[in-house]
């Protein structure tokens, strides 16, 4: 492994394990440290885009279009998890929500059956 890419690697981690530490100071409440949480995850995320477009120039790539095609594609499939993960989360963390996380939750996998035929097509 080359140094810079070894260099890229613990830079991406470390601005990762922020990025997490952040979400995990917004979201459990035992903490108390929803503001403090803003700015870490905030940090993180900087530190993560400005990593990558550091690596982007460094390899001297040219700008990147955008397609529209795989970012309606990579949308459906965050879809799909986030669909998925309510139906668990209505299941697993709300009283007297059994029946419509299920619904939920099968919703989710329906969707995520698509993903294939998404991506690759029926043929």
């Amino acid at each position: 492994m080359k140094k810079k890419s070894f260099v890229f690697l613990v830079l991406t981690t470390v601005a990762g394990l922020m990025f997490a530490l952040g979400m995990c100071m917004c979201l459990v409440p035992e903490w108390n440290a929803f503001k403090p949480g803003v700015v870490v995850t905030a940090l993180g995320l900087a530190a993560l885009l400005t990593i990558g477009l550091v690596r982007w120039i460094m390899a001297g790539k040219p700008v990147a279009k955008i397609d529209w095609g795989k970012v309606g594609k990579i949308a459906y499939c965050v879809l799909a998890a986030l669909v998925l993960g309510a139906g668990m989360a209505m299941i697993m963390a709300f009283e007297g929500m059994l029946i419509p996380g299920i619904l939920v939750g099968v919703a989710g996998i329906v969707l995520g059956l698509g993903i294939i035929p998404v991506f690759k097509g029926l043929r």
